[in-house]
């Protein structure tokens, strides 16, 4: 779980190194940002989406489609970062980021069910499949009920790069049985 943070702060420093690699422009629903808050991005195929304090660029998780529309079977899960602090740009992870942090793990269990797993962090079990809305979300158990997952964040306090002092992190989701939100803090 260390190595996922510290991944998390490194990666950061490189991806802001590397910024130029901008190849498209996201939206959020908040254009304004308070200090205590953390934007809440959108986007049409968003899975779910991973932060940390106190920086508010984010990392997005959205369906991989071909171009012929169907989902790309081998890499079904497209992560890269959201840039808030760069009007809101976003960024392909770099190499060092897909293959050891942020990048997953997916493996095809059925045409329409597939193993996710986040490459730094591989203990919490996410699954991608259809709902009953037809559409494909991450289902992952929070306080032992299922949940589509909506976000993960990460409570860092102090610490060095190398070192970071991880409070919890926190898995957050909609209770499938009875759509009200859900959360759950795992300590390291």
């Amino acid at each position: 779980m260390r190595i996922l943070f510290t991944l998390l702060l490194l990666g950061m420093y490189v991806m802001l190194a590397k910024s130029s690699k901008v190849n498209k422009l996201c939206t959020t629903t908040a254009d304004t940002l308070k200090v205590a808050e953390l934007p809440t991005p959108t986007g049409i195929e968003m899975l779910f989406y991973l932060q940390r304090d106190p920086n508010t660029n984010t990392i997005i998780y959205e369906l991989n489609w071909n171009k012929d529309g169907t989902l790309d079977t081998d890499d079904p899960v497209h992560p890269y970062w959201k840039l808030y602090a760069k009007q809101q740009q976003c960024v392909e992870l770099s190499m060092i980021q897909r293959k050891f942090a942020f990048g997953v793990d997916a493996k095809q269990l059925d045409d329409e069910k597939y193993d996710i797993r986040i490459l730094s962090y591989k203990k919490i079990p996410l699954t991608l499949m259809k709902g009953t809305d037809g559409k494909y979300h991450i289902f992952v158990t929070i306080l032992n009920k299922q949940a589509i997952l909506n976000r993960i964040f990460v409570r860092i306090d102090g610490g060095a790069v190398w070192s970071p002092n991880v409070k919890y992190m926190e898995l957050k989701g909609t209770d499938i049985v009875t759509g009200k939100v859900i959360a759950e803090r795992l300590k390291p």
